[in-house]
Parts: C-alpha cells; structure tokens; sequence
C-alpha cells in the first residue's frame, strides 16, 4: 500500500463528504436561482453550507462568499480592494513568501501603478509585525499576509498584525488555505477583515473555496453577468461542491485541538527520525510555531527531483514545495526568502501528514530515506568535494 504524505497540496476527500454530494446531485437537480420547489431546495443547500463555513471562522453566513479556488479568492481580496479603496491610495503590503496566488496577482496591479512592499521574513519565514506597522503609510490600502505558509509551515504572527491594521484603518486579508481546519481560526478574535480558504485541503472536493469579507469592507464584483452571491459573483453556483465544502470543513473543526496533538507528535517524530538517520540535513521553519502535519527537511548535496522519484518508487509520494509550481526548475521562492543557498534549495523534501498517516508509515519514509539520501550524495560532484575538502582539513 502507498503512503501519502503530500496532504498540503491535496487532500483524499472523505467518503462522509463524497456521500452527502452525491446524495446532492442525485436528489437536489435545481438551480438555486429558480423560485419553484427544486430552486428552494438547492438554494437551501447552498445557504446551510454558507453557515457551516461561516460558524468554522467565527463569522456571520452573510459574510461568505463562494468561491471556485483558494486562489480565486486571493485574486479577488487583492483586487477587489486596490479598486474599492483606490480612492485612499495605491500602496499594499505582502511578504516575500506568499503564495503566488498572492504575488502573482500583486505583480500583475504593480503594472496597472499599484505600489507593493514585500516585506522580508527571519531565518524561520516568519514576518515581524513590527515590519508591518513600520511600512503602513496613509496610501497603504491592503496587508495581506498569509496564515501559514504552504510550504515550510510556518505560522505568522497573524493576531499581532490584524491588531495593527485595525488600528491604522488598514483592510487586513489573510490566506488561510493551509490554516482553516488545521488551526482554531476566529476572524473577529484575530482582526482579519477577509480571509481565502477552499475545500480540498481539508478532504473536500477541488474547485470549491470561499471567501469571507467582513460587514462593512468594500467589495467589488468578480465576475459579473447574475445575481448570484448577492451580485458579487455571477454564475450559477456549483451546489454539489458547495455542500462538499460545507460538511468538510465542519467535520474538520469538529475535534481540532484533538486533531493537532495528533499530528505534532507525529510531525515531531518524524522529524527526529529523519534528522538522526540522516546527516547534513535540517528542518526549515520554524520549530513550534509551524502547522502541525507540516515537515520541510533539506538535504545538502543532492536535487530534490531525484529524491521524489526514488521515493515515488517505493511507493511513498511526497513533494519538494508548492504543488503549484512542482513542475518549475527554479528554486523555491520561499527556502532562498529564508536564507538558503540554490544548492541547498533544490534538496528539500516537503512531507505533510493528516490523521491517518501512522508512525510505522514516518518510520518508513525516515528508512527510504536514508537509504535514497547517500545513494544520491555518492553520484554528486558538490559531496565528492565536500569529502575531499575535508578530508584534507
């Protein structure tokens, strides 16, 4: 049997909520939209899965929005506020380890005479609050700064900046893709006024997240042709997905502090085993203050690629990164943001549990491992003279 430990770019859906989809496209045909029975009945659907995402983040149904992507729902926090509050000014505020649904689209508003700072993350990728508030100016519309990072799991001082930009009148978003489910999130204890989130990293269905806007901040239609998401997203919604999302993330909040215990004494264990069985390694992220299935060892000397497919071939799939952009030949943006050579970049391993990943299974990855790591540094020139060298010392 395979393991599976690449969690953070997807989640297997779970078979409660691909039983409550189904059992939705077979007995709930109708348009939300639609006034007759069938219409009542899926607009039914879709609002009770609008009060399970909003009571998952401590926010009000009226606050959620539906979305087709996480990254659909940065792109329209972004740009729905340099246009909404474009009025104020047009400076924003990132970090340089965001998700490029993020920068991506912050680059993209840099062309239209948007100004962005990114601002620089410590050794552990972990951004200052005091940075924040020190690179607010009155032009500042927006901060957005994610929740954890996708990659090296670490968790951002998020409490601390959402108290800064409240009260400098500044909108706060954050992406909380690899945070909701994971982490007790409540938007009005941590001052977030939007926040990004979607299905399937938390065993829902793909091509479904949402958006939540609080009461009172501006926004901007997305996409404009219907009246659906009260005028601010047109299209006729995806009801199975929806309802997918709606019964995932609650069964994901049901037990999270259970949840959490579980996985960082699993993530915990692995790391241990990986660092003690394997030389010239170490963790990237932060120590504790990292999502609890997250791990991100690098392993000098050799290419991350030929890690994977060795690991692939043992039946073990894991990742080097994003899985947005697995298929680049450039180092992650996020382990030299961090301080990390190329070289040394190009070897880490990303491997992120969920509950039902086991020690035995850690304990297997950490052997593979060990075996794979040394195999790879007896074919690289960079550990021939790394031995040599000190050899001669």
């Amino acid at each position: 049997m395979r393991i599976y430990v690449d969690n953070a770019a997807t989640t297997k859906i779970s078979d409660e909520v691909a039983k409550e989809m189904i059992s939705c496209i077979k007995e709930i045909p109708g348009n939300p939209s639609s006034i007759y029975a069938e219409g009542r009945e899926a607009k039914k659907a879709v609002e009770t899965a609008r009060e399970k995402v909003a009571k998952a983040i401590g926010a009000s149904p009226r606050e959620i929005y539906f979305t087709g992507s996480g990254t659909e729902a940065d792109n329209w926090a972004i740009r729905s506020t340099a246009k909404a509050y474009a009025d104020k000014g047009k400076h924003i505020i990132t970090t340089a380890v965001e998700h490029h649904a993020v920068l991506h689209t912050c680059q993209d508003l840099e062309k239209q005479g948007w100004e962005v700072t990114y601002l620089p993350v410590d050794k552990y990728g972990r951004v200052a609050a005091e940075d924040v508030e020190r690179a607010i100016r009155p032009d500042t519309v927006l901060v957005s700064v994610m929740f954890a990072n996708n990659e090296i799991g670490t968790i951002m001082p998020i409490r601390e900046i959402g108290a800064i930009c409240r009260e400098r009148k500044v909108i706060f978003h954050t992406d909380a893709v690899q945070a909701v489910g994971m982490i007790e999130i409540d938007v009005n204890e941590l001052n977030i006024d939007m926040l990004s989130l979607t299905a399937h990293k938390f065993h829902g269905p793909k091509g479904v997240g949402a958006l939540y806007v609080r009461q009172g901040v501006k926004l901007t239609p997305f996409i404009t042709g219907g009246a659906q998401e009260r005028g601010k997203r047109a299209a006729t919604e995806n009801v199975p997905g929806i309802v997918g999302l709606g019964k995932a993330i609650e069964l994901a909040t049901a037990d999270i502090h259970g949840k959490q215990k579980q996985l960082t004494e699993l993530r915990d264990y692995y790391i241990k085993q990986v660092l003690d069985k394997v030389p010239y390694a170490w963790l990237n992220g932060h120590p504790s203050e990292r999502l609890p299935g997250n791990t991100n060892i690098s392993f000098r000397f050799i290419e991350g690629e030929g890690m994977l497919l060795r690991l692939d071939m043992k039946g073990i799939s894991a990742s080097s990164g994003s899985a947005c952009t697995s298929g680049s030949l450039d180092p992650s943006h996020v382990l030299l943001a961090i301080g990390l050579k190329h070289e040394d970049a190009h070897g880490s391993l990303r491997v992120t549990f969920d509950t039902s990943n086991t020690k035995e299974q850690a304990d297997a990855i950490a052997d593979a491992l060990a075996e794979i790591v040394p195999l790879l540094r007896s074919m690289s020139p960079l550990y021939e003279d790394f031995v040599k060298n000190n050899k001669e010392d």
